[in-house]
């Protein structure tokens, strides 16, 4: 229910129950020295009761922007405005991985022009500095405002929620009390800090209209392929006119047209192992895998989509361009888990015509889930242009310290090395991912393949 109005606080009930009783006891007792002790008390509690709060305070929580990158700051602020006089006591509080502290912060509204300011303990942290307050300007008595600064830094990318902070406001040095205010709460998005990544490997079937690949069947481009014969229809300015002085006939340049290529990459999210303080896991391996290759491919000019592989099947559609790419990575932020369901998801991959036919397929998989080999088979039998990238961090711990936790994981990891083994005989190239140039030695076997089989 929402708080309605101000209410006393436990100072307030001493500071009347004080000066009563020594009354009391000075009459009961027949003590006047007790009476002069009392009058103090009560004069005090009188003058301090008479700056009321004539209006209940509003508290407003604003961020700089929504949007910040893995590792990136965020800062943003808590206004209260509220009358003159009056304290306010914010407790931060959002998700841990925004790295926000849960120090209160106590900052005062000021009776006159001047800001006056003041921190719990005199210390600041990560949760901000000390409150500044800020005249709002018009007559003596109106609302003013103070204004709690906070920061974080994002330690994960993801969407994360930065709240709900807790406000409380005082009034008449501590003796009312308005309940407690908690705005609502802002969503942050922390895009995934994409891995330096390069590639000088060309595509296998570059198929679109202009690009950096170069086509495999001659046409009009600046690549050159040989020379050749003058044949009627050639452009004049086409002619070697070396080779023809030698050869007393014709001949002229041969060139490859340039093409983009198209480029799907699968995220595997059946399964996540892992994770935590400067320990990635299996999905923040991949996810910053899929950020790099994706910004690698986009920026040259490739169609690039992103498919979940996962029982939802998300998809973002191909593109190109830094806008993008910007939709990439938050596509990517919304990333989680998602081990249900025993589908066969390779062939319904194929079924509703999500992986175009001269499309590279690059998937990033952690080879922890039997459904990512068998869709991996099911795609390398359908003569697919397929890549699997191993997302498996290195020197991963043990999920449990039992006494046959050792030896269980070593065949664990046997049985996973002979499903790795498999899929390259069935032709599917697997390569763990080592940031940039990983992928060129396979790309490279990839584009043999494919022209073998054209």
């Amino acid at each position: 229910m929402r708080p309605t109005g101000w209410v006393t606080t436990a100072a307030f009930r001493r500071a009347a129950v004080l000066p009563a009783a020594l009354c009391l006891l000075a009459v009961a007792l027949g003590r006047p020295d007790l009476l002069a002790v009392a009058v103090p008390f009560a004069l005090g509690t009188l003058l301090s009761l008479r700056s009321r709060p004539a209006r209940a305070p509003e508290t407003l929580l604003t961020l700089t922007g929504d949007t910040v990158t893995e590792g990136g700051t965020l800062t943003g602020a808590v206004t209260v405005a509220a009358d003159p006089g009056t304290i306010c006591v914010v407790v931060p509080a959002a998700d841990p991985a925004l790295g926000v502290e849960s120090r209160p912060v106590v900052a005062g509204v000021p009776a006159g022009v001047s800001a006056r300011v003041t921190a719990v303990a005199g210390t600041t942290g990560t949760a901000g500095t000390a409150g500044t307050a800020a005249e709002t300007g018009g007559p003596a008595g109106a609302a003013r405002t103070a204004a709690v600064p906070l920061s974080g830094t994002a330690r994960r990318w993801g969407v994360h929620t930065f709240g709900p902070v807790r406000v409380r406001v005082f009034a008449c040095d501590g003796l009312l009390e308005f309940p407690e205010q908690t705005p609502p709460p802002k969503l942050v998005r922390a895009l995934p800090a994409a891995e330096p990544y390069s590639s000088r490997t060309p595509v296998p079937r570059p198929g679109g209209i202009s690009g950096l690949h170069r086509s495999r069947r001659p046409g009009d481009g600046g690549e050159l392929a040989g020379v050749r014969p003058y044949r009627p229809g050639d452009r004049l300015r086409r002619i070697d006119w070396r080779v023809t002085l030698r050869a007393r006939e014709p001949y002229v340049n041969a060139t490859q047209p340039d093409r983009d290529a198209e480029i799907v990459i699968l995220l595997d999210v059946l399964r996540d192992v892992g994770g935590g303080p400067g320990a990635p896991g299996v999905l923040d391996a991949a996810v910053r895998a899929a950020a790099a290759i994706a910004g690698h491919y986009t920026h040259q000019g490739d169609q690039v989509s992103l498919v979940e592989f996962g029982p939802r099947l998300r998809r973002l559609r191909p593109g190109t361009g830094r806008r993008h790419h910007l939709a990439q990575l938050a596509w990517l932020t919304e990333t989680r888990p998602m081990p249900g369901g025993q589908e066969a998801l390779g062939d319904r991959l194929l079924a509703i015509g999500m992986l175009p036919p001269g499309a590279l397929i690059v998937m990033l998989t952690p080879l922890l889930d039997p459904r990512s080999a068998t869709a991996l088979a099911v795609l390398a039998r359908a003569r697919r242009a397929v890549v699997a990238v191993d997302t498996l961090p290195e020197g991963l711990p043990l999920r449990s310290t039992g006494e046959w936790a050792e030896p269980a994981e070593r065949i664990w990891r046997l049985e996973r090395d002979n499903t790795v083994g498999r899929l390259r005989e069935a032709g599917v190239p697997v390569e763990p991912w080592r940031g940039s140039g990983s992928l060129d030695a396979v790309l490279r076997d990839v584009a043999r393949a494919a022209a073998v089989m054209r």
